[in-house]
């Protein structure tokens, strides 16, 4: 039995029925990670304190106690602050910097008993879908080094789909949890925006920003879904004879890989067999509303939001020291304007928060005029991209900039606030390829429930090459 093969919920059984140790579980996960360095997931890890926090949690056991992470390692996004661990969020002015106290999912995930595996790779600042970081370094897929493992959580999607760590937690703004989890062929969530605290993560925009989880399958997403949001019901089993499921257009679906198409189709074929009823859900103005809410909600928010964070985290730069100290030209392009003549002003924000409450209305009437349980696509419209194809990169035949290709299907919901999960669907020449899904706002362990019958009837992808 390899461990490292074990997701979450299935390390717990063991661990609580004494079959295996935290201990041992610790020493494997420290050797693949000493083994699989040149995959760059993880900027910070302590092999020793995780041993520590290993024998804590096999002692605790021992004791009769009873938590649901007790002894599992969680691997951190690099913007979420840990006490003990450096919290960069991926750039020069904060890298290498320990924060002064966990951020409060940090402080959830201790008391069910995790351990903190570590601080995982990220996009600078989380601007990005590559990981591809000039002062981290650039993160690597596990199913091809040469290739990019998405963003801006790519650390997160490494961790995992190598074989590091059970779990980590991501933050998603336009996808950043569900594009690396797609990438890198394992399962993300996203949840409603605030159902889970985001004090203590260095922020893009609280309007947009969440917390979420990349594991190996839905029943770990929703275990940690329920240590995060503080308390969650039970899944109830769902069956997919006759359940309604929305194919969205126009956009979704089109212009696609056509390798990432016949994954996704094949997916859909599966569904329809299993008794699903896939059912056509126009959604002629979403692209406008999406549009008009995104960028100018995150960019103006950005200033506010960073702000706040650094003095509420006392991490001893202010907002200018941060912008002058980015390292990715990516980067740079986006934020150092803001702070001068590239201000978002007031009235377009403004402008922007009404698009925004209009595409939420686009969504909720669409679920409820089509009654379907969630909308179904390709979470990326195509697979990873080689590392250095930071503008663009080409699909379906033509070039495309990278950010808004890899985001196009995932940020109109994340605009919207509304859960989202994806899937591992198949491989498109020998690379991941994800499946998601889109709930109404609030319906999390619904969509949840939903995902558990969906990944049952899809194939189960093999281990990543380095993960074997």
């Amino acid at each position: 039995m390899d461990l490292a093969q074990l997701g979450v919920a299935d390390l717990r059984r063991r661990l609580q029925s004494r079959a295996i140790t935290s201990a041992e579980l610790a020493d494997i996960l420290i050797a693949r990670t000493e083994a699989q360095a040149d995959l760059n997931g993880y900027v910070a890890f302590d092999a020793e304190a995780l041993r520590a926090q290993a024998l804590a949690a096999d002692a605790r056991i021992a004791a009769g106690e009873e938590l649901p992470l007790l002894g599992v390692p969680v691997a951190l996004k690099d913007n979420i602050d840990s006490i003990g661990l450096p919290s960069g969020a991926g750039t020069g002015a904060l890298h290498g910097l320990c924060p002064a106290r966990d951020a409060e999912v940090v402080r959830r995930l201790r008391a069910a008993g995790a351990l903190v595996a570590g601080k995982t790779n990220m996009h600078e600042l989380a601007f990005g879908v590559t990981t591809n970081n000039r002062i981290t370094g650039a993160a690597r897929n596990p199913w091809d080094p040469s290739r990019i493992p998405g963003g801006s959580s790519g650390g997160s999607g490494v961790v995992v789909a190598a074989g590091l760590v059970p779990a980590a937690i991501g933050t998603d703004t336009g996808g950043s949890v569900r594009v690396p989890a797609a990438l890198c062929g394992v399962t993300g969530l996203r949840p409603t925006t605030g159902r889970v605290p985001g004090r203590g993560i260095a922020p893009i925009s609280l309007t947009r920003d969440t917390a979420g989880s990349i594991a190996r399958s839905v029943e770990d997403c929703a275990l940690l879904d329920g240590v995060l949001a503080g308390g969650a019901r039970p899944l109830a089993p769902v069956s997919l004879q006759d359940v309604r499921l929305g194919i969205p257009g126009p956009g979704f679906w089109e212009g696609v890989d056509s390798g990432v198409r016949a994954v996704a189709q094949g997916a859909v074929d599966r569904l329809c067999a299993a008794g699903a009823q896939l059912v056509e859900v126009p959604l002629p103005t979403l692209a406008g509303f999406n549009e008009a809410a995104g960028f100018p909600i995150a960019l103006y928010e950005f200033v506010r939001d960073m702000e706040d964070y650094l003095h509420y985290a006392q991490r001893g730069v202010d907002l200018r020291q941060l912008v002058e100290a980015i390292g990715s030209p990516d980067v740079a392009a986006i934020v150092q304007p803001l702070l001068g003549e590239g201000a978002v002003p007031e009235a377009a924000y403004q402008q922007a928060l009404q698009a925004r409450r209009a595409l939420q209305a686009v969504y909720a009437e669409a679920f409820a005029a089509h009654g379907v349980r969630a909308l179904l696509f390709p979470t990326t419209p195509l697979t990873a991209a080689p590392i250095g194809r930071d503008l663009t990169v080409l699909l379906d035949g033509q070039e495309h900039p990278t950010f808004a290709a890899f985001i196009r299907n995932t940020d109109p919901g994340s605009n919207a606030g509304i859960p989202g999960v994806t899937l591992p669907a198949g491989l498109a020449d020998g690379l991941p390829v994800g499946l998601a899904l889109d709930g109404p706002a609030g319906s999390d362990r619904g969509l949840l429930a939903l995902a558990v019958a969906i990944e049952a009837v899809l194939p189960a992808l093999p281990s990543a090459p380095w993960r074997r």
